[in-house]
């Protein structure tokens, strides 16, 4: 069924957001996604950029390739090189990202209602 397409789910079904977040809901899935937003990088700019271990940003980076998120790209020329970038998929995420920021400038620097 399309992506596009509304269907009625049963009442043991997930909604569409709890089924997304499945996919894309943990903290480093999400902090890959919004770093490659600025364009294709290598594993080594990646690990800088977002403080993960190496074996972290590897898992995650496997993860996101195989849900169709990121594509990598081996350079072999000297010295060989792998380089990571959004897919149309991923890509896709990115106005959900701006709004994410957008809110959080809006609401997160407020001090708490009492």
């Amino acid at each position: 069924m399309p992506a596009s397409e509304n269907r009625t789910r049963g009442p043991d079904e997930p909604c569409s957001i709890v089924d997304s977040l499945r996919q894309i809901g943990s903290e480093w899935r999400l902090i890959v996604l919004n770093d490659l937003r600025e364009g294709e990088k290598r594993f080594n700019e990646l690990k800088r950029s977002t403080g993960a271990s190496s074996r972290t940003l590897s898992r995650v980076l496997d993860d996101l390739g195989e849900l169709g998120f990121v594509n990598r790209r081996l350079e072999e020329d000297a010295p060989v090189a792998t380089y990571y970038s959004l897919t149309e998929k991923g890509t896709s995420l990115c106005p959900v990202f701006e709004e994410i920021e957008a809110w959080a400038e809006e609401w997160l620097d407020e001090e708490p209602a009492r």
